[in-house]
């Protein structure tokens, strides 16, 4: 998600749209990507529910000027909606990037967000599948809009992938399956690194590579790689700000998860040239013609994705045709151009002028 403002501000033109964004607890490690970093502001939230919060967010705002308040999922959207006066004194825009997950499904949350709904002018979802959802979990279809996500093909691009794991510092050699996000549960690290240990019993050539650091499930992630019987053929890259070289020198990303709305890992890894693993649960389909331009599996199971990951690892010919068949579809039909057009248009709509500032 935040990769995702990043390059919304990026692209939107400067000389229509002033981006500030208010961090409700602390700054993210995506900062300093963004056009202008003086424009953050953090307001220091403490666990639970902030009357102070509401309020800062309300004069920063107005301090502002700005014209649309564009918070993204549940919690910013109850500030943003309060901050907004209901929605009366500043127009709202509300980001969905995800189908609900735990509690966040619960009957109580489903109608807080139906009440907050009310607040707002628009919802855009990342994909259409996930507008199909909200719209099946009863929300105003009236209301809702996807715009699909896009990636800089010219940022991400294929290279030679000897020499960049060289540079990395990774054997040159080898069948390299990997993995990009947050160590959340809903990401399935876990489920991954089990079927990797059995898919590296099989192929010795096999090697995995996880991006990321933080989340809830960090300390077990690590845990697992340690227990792992192969664990030297296991690489933790950590938080990279620029991941690029990292998805360059895989053969293949896998993306278990079942809760992204449409996976910005998976549009950067087949801008390299890599194929995807992905599930079929959620937008992958709207990216991925299985068998072509990546796979797609039900990869609910550990015999599931270990059977999938080796199916596909084991034919480094085919791994490359589909490849090159993944780069030319996001260059095709899922580019930054499109994606950051379509939000001008929504942020114009919204604040009902034709030119405007937009507060995330």
């Amino acid at each position: 998600m935040e990769n995702g403002i990043v390059n919304v501000a990026r692209g939107l033109p400067p000389e229509e749209f002033e981006v500030h964004v208010c961090c409700l607890e602390r700054r993210g490690a995506f900062v300093e990507r963004l056009p202008h970093p003086e424009n953050v502001v953090v307001l220091g939230k403490a666990p639970g529910f902030s009357p102070r919060a509401v309020l800062g967010l309300a004069r920063h705002a107005a301090r502002i000027g700005a014209d649309v308040l564009h918070p993204h999922n549940l919690g910013p959207l109850t500030y943003a909606a309060l901050a907004s006066g209901l929605g009366w004194w500043k127009p709202v825009l509300q980001g969905e990037h995800g189908v609900f997950q735990g509690d966040q499904g619960s009957p109580a949350r489903l109608r807080q967000r139906q009440r907050l709904y009310r607040c707002c002018r628009r919802v855009h979802t990342v994909s259409e599948s996930l507008r199909r959802y909200l719209i099946e979990q009863g929300f105003p279809a009236q209301k809702i809009s996807a715009i699909i996500n896009g990636v800089d093909t010219d940022r991400f691009q294929p290279v030679d992938k000897a020499r960049v794991r060289t540079q990395l510092g990774l054997p040159p050699d080898g069948q390299y399956v990997g993995i990009v996000g947050r160590f959340d549960p809903n990401k399935k690290h876990l489920l991954l690194i089990e079927a990797f240990n059995e898919v590296a019993a099989r192929l010795p050539g096999a090697r995995l590579v996880i991006v990321g650091d933080k989340g809830a499930e960090k300390e077990k992630i690590h845990a697992a790689v340690q227990a792992s019987p192969v664990r030297e053929r296991i690489h933790l890259a950590g938080f990279q700000s620029n991941p690029t070289p990292w998805y360059q020198a895989l053969d293949l990303l896998a993306a278990p998860s079942i809760f992204e709305g449409l996976s910005n890992a998976v549009l950067e890894a087949m801008a390299c040239g890599v194929p995807c693993l992905a599930h079929t649960a959620c937008g992958n389909a709207e990216v991925i013609t299985s068998g072509s331009d990546g796979f797609l599996a039900a990869l609910d199971s550990q015999a599931v994705l270990a059977g999938e990951l080796h199916r596909v690892l084991a034919d480094r010919g085919v791994l490359a045709a589909v490849g090159e068949r993944a780069r030319s579809r996001v260059m095709r039909d899922f580019s930054m151009t499109a994606m950051v057009g379509n939000y001008a248009r929504l942020y114009r709509e919204v604040a009902g002028r034709a030119s405007t500032s937009a507060a995330h």
